[in-house]
């Protein structure tokens, strides 16, 4: 097939990662895709670092010049390339799609939405969605709720496609949990919780922070933190202030930026998703589940479709959320529980279910047309 990826993020975050890892797999399983970028962002920069074939086009101007120069520029591609499938990641430009779609250039329009945000549920957002795309899909069941509910998605029309991760890449390394275990100076008797994300307010560390207090205080004195990030959003001594102010400077360490993050991971013994918000795709707790850490995380996006119940908690709540890390790490046999079902989740969620879900959809579209 004939594939367009419109991924016109300027962030290399988890849509563009769930859009780019998309556009990676459809290239190596021989179809001929085309990743549309904006000029200049960290999205086209990791596109072109994977060897996919990238054309820059504006399509989040809202200049009117600019905006008819990509017009212009899409038309030129639609005849040129002729894609069977243009499958959009970002609403910017999303009506410039639908309009040609109705123009009569026979391609069929997918809209992907991996992003937690809900779509305004208007009238002709709910038509553009419902009657111009021929197919939309979410990365989460909450979302795939809110377009049967709000945006009144025919349930034909949509798919819940999770995305997937590595588990060649991202696999439990025992030698690699030995040595950053070293490194940062833990013992075999430490037990050690770690959250994995960029340092932004939204990921919850401070909630972590108050939560692995909390247990310290209550005599759970083997407890660890392990913060694996650097400053984005947010700085590490941000995030310092936080392990100062709740005293426990002495039993934490902030990773860094690392090339070994399989190795980091693998080093934990309980892994920690807290985020307030979003989490529409959850590439780092994926990635966690793949080194077999039992996950314990807030009800935010996807995370009710991975977690087992007894491990979620709301968003916010460093209470219960440090209930749910001492009863994972003073209960082996919910542990093992945990481990167990997360292990079953998995085998549904790796690159090649999101391959083949994606495809089967892709080829539904084809022998309609």
């Amino acid at each position: 097939m004939r594939i367009f990826q419109v991924i016109n993020v300027r962030w290399f975050n988890a849509t563009a990662w769930y859009a780019i890892t998309l556009s990676r797999l459809l290239a190596d399983a021989g179809h001929d895709v085309t990743v549309l970028t904006q000029a200049g962002t960290d999205s086209e920069k990791r596109a072109k670092e994977l060897g996919l074939n990238t054309v820059a086009v504006d399509l989040n101007t809202t200049n009117p010049i600019r905006f008819a120069s990509a017009t212009h520029h899409i038309i030129q591609l639609l005849k040129t390339h002729r894609p069977h499938i243009v499958n959009c990641h970002r609403g910017e430009g999303f009506f410039l799609w639908g309009l040609l779609k109705t123009l009569g250039f026979p391609f069929k329009l997918v809209r992907t939405r991996g992003d937690q945000r809900p779509p305004r549920s208007d009238t002709f957002n709910r038509w553009l969605h419902a009657n111009v795309a021929d197919a939309v899909v979410v990365t989460n069941r909450k979302m795939a709720d809110y377009f049967l509910e709000h945006m009144r998605t025919p349930s034909r029309g949509l798919w819940l496609i999770h995305g997937g991760v590595d588990t060649k890449h991202f696999a439990f390394d025992q030698a690699g949990r030995n040595a950053v275990r070293t490194e940062f100076g833990y013992t075999l008797d430490d037990h050690v919780v770690g959250l994995l994300g960029r340092f932004d307010r939204v990921k919850g560390h401070k909630e972590t922070i108050k939560a692995v207090a909390r247990l310290r205080k209550e005599g759970m004195d083997n407890i660890r933190l392990f913060l694996i990030g650097f400053d984005t959003a947010m700085t590490g001594s941000e995030i310092q202030s936080w392990i100062d102010e709740y005293g426990i400077a002495d039993i934490t360490r902030i990773s860094g930026k690392r090339d070994d993050v399989p190795a980091c991971l693998s080093a934990l013994d309980t892994g920690v998703v807290a985020s307030l918000d979003s989490e529409a795709i959850a590439r780092a707790a994926l990635e966690m589940m793949a080194v077999e850490r039992p996950l314990v995380s807030t009800t935010v996006g996807v995370m009710p479709d991975l977690v087992n119940p007894p491990m979620l908690v709301e968003p916010g709540n460093a209470e219960d959320l440090a209930r749910a890390i001492g009863d994972i790490a003073k209960n082996e046999e919910l542990r093992n529980e945990v481990l167990e079902t997360q292990k079953r989740t998995l085998s549904q969620l790796t690159l090649d279910e999101f391959l083949k879900r994606s495809l089967n959809l892709y080829q539904s579209l084809v022998d309609d047309a």
